[in-house]
């Protein structure tokens, strides 16, 4: 049946495939998921395993890390990164979606002045609750909220805490508003339009939005799609822990490694600081993976089976801290 032949193919593939490791920066195109970008790559290359930090809506274009290998152990710890986003608000308009991909439900005229409109953003900025819109990926009841959505059901959304660091108005112009805003993970910069359209009084949605940033990288160093397609990975991956840089870092004598990588846990004084996540390392400045370090003592918390360090000393990729 369809279910043997499918899981027939996944063997046949996964027997062929190529063991790549590393994290891609792709510079994502307007109009196609998050997954199919990723499968797209993963085809090209032929990879074994692959999956993404946090998708981007399909109207949304830019900065979207894809990992490989053993950097998909540890893609959970740069789903907590801070983001950073360009977006084009359009006034006047409210649609399903709160972006130009959903259905126009509500059209109101727009009349205010550009100090109302950085009054409402400098409202918007610092500790928010927001209700994430019903066309998101978020689970209720464990059922995706857009399948209710695309079904004509609206259910109430608990509100989630977020953070704005930052939201400047670039342009005004009519009805289309440019802003640059830094954020908190979990923030829904369309459900941000759609407040500020309410606050407005007039309604708002995404017309246009661009990742420019995540966590420690910029969509400048990213790779557009066609380009990540038709070359070798090793031109363009970058090491798994360069992308981990912001995190702490501790060298392990090779005996504690050696235990380390065997499940237990190490004492090496008191100078390991406390830290949640820490990257650790053998003498030959081997990445082993991600450790937490508490009282002195070191427990590994997602390991590397292979080294992902692309022959980077600890130094050559930054210590952080």
């Amino acid at each position: 049946d369809r279910t043997r032949a499918r899981r027939r193919r996944r063997q046949v593939m996964k027997r062929a495939c190529t063991p790549v490791d590393g994290i891609l920066l792709l510079d994502k195109p307007a109009g196609i998921t998050s997954n199919r970008a990723l499968q797209e790559v993963k085809r090209a290359w032929g990879a074994c395993k692959a999956g993404h930090t946090g998708s981007l809506d399909p109207l949304a274009t830019g900065l979207l890390p894809l990992c490989f290998g053993e950097a998909t152990k540890v893609s959970g710890f740069m789903l907590t990164a801070d983001k950073s986003y360009w977006a084009q608000i359009r006034l006047g308009v409210v649609t399903t979606t709160y972006d130009a991909a959903g259905e126009i439900v509500q059209t109101r005229p727009v009349a205010i002045t550009r100090a109302q409109l950085q009054a409402a953003i400098a409202a918007l900025v610092g500790d928010l609750e927001q209700v994430p819109p019903m066309f998101s990926a978020l689970k209720q009841q464990g059922q995706p909220l857009y399948k209710r959505a695309r079904a004509g059901i609206t259910v109430e959304r608990m509100p989630r805490r977020i953070r704005i660091y930052r939201a400047e108005l670039l342009n005004f112009s009519g009805d289309i508003v440019e802003v640059s805003l830094h954020c908190s993970k979990g923030t829904y910069v369309r459900s941000w339009a759609y407040d500020l359209g309410e606050s407005l009084g007039c309604g708002a949605h995404i017309a246009a939005l661009r990742r420019t940033g995540l966590g420690r990288f910029d969509v400048e160093r990213a790779i557009p799609l066609s380009l990540a397609t038709s070359r070798r990975p090793v031109e363009m991956l970058l090491s798994l822990d360069e992308a981990l840089g912001d995190l702490p870092s501790l060298v392990l004598p090779a005996a504690a490694a050696r235990k380390v990588q065997q499940g237990q846990a190490v004492y090496v004084g008191p100078s390991a600081a406390a830290a949640n996540a820490i990257r650790l390392y053998d003498e030959s400045r081997v990445f082993l993976g991600i450790g937490q370090a508490d009282d002195g003592w070191i427990r590994a918390k997602r390991l590397c089976a292979v080294d992902v360090t692309g022959g980077k000393s600890v130094e050559a990729v930054g210590s952080g801290g």
